[in-house]
């Protein structure tokens, strides 16, 4: 079983500053420089003939490059709990359409539709259960903020599951054309 999602990665000027923001939350599992991407679609596992067809399919997407930026960070959270601490991105719609159109290359191949709502973000952290208030990191960073930055190209993730969290390789590069 492969274990995949698709995302972009922001580049190394503006990954150092999300990494420099680890601490101050307790019981929280801050992302390392490899983990830091913004997720396009989440897959889950599939068997190696599916997965080869997600990449065939992957690679009809037609988008044109776009730009964003940093903006603001949030939590999310599951019956009242916090459960991940993020950093937004703005503005969101070219993202949330690159989104839409990777979901429909890939109901089109026999995958279920994407049915949670889609915010685009880069998670910074992730919580324990017994995870402590977020309130004062999240007052103290609200107007984090980046210059803009090229999304020029999404990746076909692997994400594997180990004693130190998830690991992720990139297993295809697909670039952005119009």
């Amino acid at each position: 079983m492969h274990r995949l999602f698709v995302g972009f990665r922001p580049p190394a000027a503006i990954r150092a500053p999300l990494l420099a923001l680890a601490g101050g939350i307790a019981g929280a599992r801050w992302q390392r420089d490899d983990q830091l991407h913004c997720t396009l679609r989440y897959i889950g596992e599939v068997e190696r003939p599916v997965a080869e067809d997600i990449a065939v399919a992957l690679g009809s997407v037609r988008f044109a490059p776009f730009e964003v930026a940093i903006a603001g960070v949030g939590e999310f959270d599951s019956r009242g709990r916090p459960n991940a601490v993020w950093a937004g991105l703005r503005p969101q719609e070219a993202v949330t359409q690159l989104h839409q159109k990777i979901d429909q290359a890939l109901v089109r191949i026999g995958l279920a539709p994407e049915r949670r709502a889609y915010l685009p973000h880069i998670t910074l952290a992730r919580m324990n259960v017994a995870a402590g208030t977020n309130a004062r990191f999240l007052e103290a960073h609200a107007g984090l903020a980046s210059a803009p930055f090229a999304v020029d190209n999404f990746l076909l993730f692997e994400s594997h599951l180990g004693r130190d969290g998830a690991s992720y390789e990139a297993i295809e590069r697909y670039p952005l054309r119009g």
